[in-house]
């Protein structure tokens, strides 16, 4: 009987990592926090510091009313660019998806450029938001905010900056050999990462083949673990499932790999003896598996292969009829692979 998971492994801790770094939210987030704290401290600072403002003359004439329309414009324009750069994430996303398939949405997704820019504005228009709304008179005295206000400019010419980049890292991102390097990229990475240099002969010099006999008894008394979920199975612990079976002197044989899709009720694993299998150690094992909506390239060596075989067949389509993408797509290809 297969019961749900209870225990979080480091399977599950990556799949949350990945899922995070995959969304268009968490940056912003960082950074929006990041900003009101910012907002606290500056206007905390503000008559110690003013003084030293006046001093150097940067302190802003016009009063109230010249500070708040300051602030207005600044926080009006930076909402404004912030749906502008949304849109233009969402065109690129769009072109991406038509043209070189709707699998690499997560590599666009993944950028941390655009996360970052995001972020820019929307803390930025944070910051001059609760800025603003501290200018006014306080026990009949007016209340300027040089410091916050100087902050909130500066963080606006550094937003300009970033936009201009942002304008240039779009439309290179987008282009075909762009996206085929990334995507050749994070193939070689993969490779490196599950197959080390000299691991393979290594492990050859080390291992022996098992008994004939034990064979006959692991496939007459093992017992299988089964699935407790429908997805696609994106992560094992394999440390950790090594470690289980020293701890309860088990063999354990792993009956999927990381990028198939799984039914509930699926043998996961064989495990011998097979009389030790109960409840607690289903869990266990369960809870080493991460299943999901969608394959992942951590563990997963074909997705990768898979993405760039889908951008040179899409090339080769009499609808795009771009040879040089496939061309370029099966170097990459060829660099993965050479390194197995």
């Amino acid at each position: 009987m297969c019961v749900e998971r209870v225990s979080t492994s480091k399977s599950h801790i990556l799949k949350s990592w990945d899922r995070i770094r995959s969304s268009f939210w968490f940056l912003p987030v960082l950074m929006s926090g990041g900003a009101i704290a910012m907002a606290g401290v500056t206007i905390a600072l503000e008559r110690p510091v003013t003084e030293h403002l006046r001093n150097w003359g940067w302190e802003l004439s016009g009063g109230t009313e010249g500070a708040s329309a300051l602030m207005a414009t600044v926080t009006g324009s930076m909402i404004t660019i912030a749906g502008v750069v949304f849109s233009m994430t969402l065109v690129a996303l769009s072109l991406t998806s038509s043209q070189l398939g709707p699998r690499l949405l997560r590599n666009f997704m993944r950028d941390t450029t655009t996360q970052v820019v995001l972020g820019m504005f929307v803390a930025t228009f944070l910051y001059c938001l609760l800025v603003l709304r501290t200018i006014g008179v306080v026990d009949g005295d007016a209340f300027v905010p040089h410091v916050s206000i100087a902050f909130g400019v500066l963080l606006a010419v550094v937003s300009v900056g970033v936009l201009i980049y942002f304008i240039h890292h779009v439309s290179v991102s987008i282009q075909a050999n762009e996206v085929v390097a990334r995507v050749g990229s994070e193939l070689i990475q993969g490779v490196d990462r599950l197959y080390p240099a000299g691991s393979g002969q290594e492990e050859h010099l080390r291992s022996e083949p098992p008994d004939p006999g034990f064979l006959e008894i692991f496939k007459r008394e093992a017992r299988p673990v089964c699935a407790d979920g429908d997805g696609y199975l994106q992560l094992i612990d394999r440390e950790a499932l090594v470690e289980l079976a020293v701890e309860m002197d088990l063999v354990i044989r792993i009956e999927l790999r990381p990028g198939h899709y799984v039914v509930a009720g699926w043998p996961l694993v064989q495990v011998w003896p097979g009389t030790l299998v109960n409840e607690k150690l289903i869990r266990r094992i369960n809870s080493l598996f991460a299943l999901g909506h969608e394959r992942m390239p951590r563990q997963d060596v074909e997705f990768m292969v898979n993405q760039l075989v889908e951008i040179a067949v899409r090339a080769l389509s009499p609808g795009l009829n771009d040879p040089f993408t496939a061309i370029a797509s099966v170097d990459r290809l060829g660099s993965g692979l050479c390194r197995l």
